[in-house]
């Protein structure tokens, strides 16, 4: 398997950054899973009062869950473990990946994130804060500012897929002497 150079520091910072913005909307999705009050009024109200506690609440902690694991993943790209086939994988443990393996999901990942994300913030879905019974005021703010980093998520996620791209294609390169 060839050698990478290691990830150029901002890498590794975007990649950490990356990581850490699915964080704060985690959290504010367990505390609306276990049934504190986040701003809800009305309808709305009564809608997640009827499944959260329940199963609401498992719904809203695998999503975090799974978000979270997701942009753990971004690690990967600075890694040296996500290079490389876990070990407790039958046959195949231990085995470098190939570049596009790593590359063609981070790369649709970050597209995709954006696209959601992005679209969430100013398209169709936008319309749901001014929704009467949405939180407002300081809620409404706490809200927001939760779910404001995750629009980063995606253009990091997509500068250090470059990185990992162009550190892939140096490894191939034939040394320059």
């Amino acid at each position: 398997m060839e050698t990478m150079e290691p990830a150029p520091r901002w890498a590794v910072r975007a990649a950490r950054a990356a990581a850490w913005t699915v964080v704060p909307s985690g959290l504010w999705r367990v505390a609306l899973g276990v049934g504190l009050p986040v701003g809800f009024h009305g309808e709305l109200e009564e809608m997640f009062a009827r499944w959260m506690p329940g199963w609401g609440t498992v719904y809203v902690l695998a999503l975090s869950a799974a978000a979270e694991a997701l942009a753990f993943l971004t690690l990967g790209l600075v890694r040296p473990w996500g290079r490389r086939v876990p070990g407790w994988v039958p046959r195949l443990g231990g085995r470098g990946l190939p570049a596009w393996a790593v590359l063609a999901p981070a790369g649709l990942g970050a597209l995709a994130v954006t696209f959601v994300t992005w679209s969430a913030a100013t398209g169709p879905w936008q319309h749901n804060m001014s929704d009467p019974d949405s939180p407002h005021g300081l809620a409404g703010l706490l809200m927001t500012l939760c779910y404001l980093p995750l629009l980063a998520w995606g253009p990091l996620l997509a500068a250090v897929t470059v990185d990992h791209a162009r550190r892939a294609v140096n490894s191939r390169l034939p040394a320059r002497t």
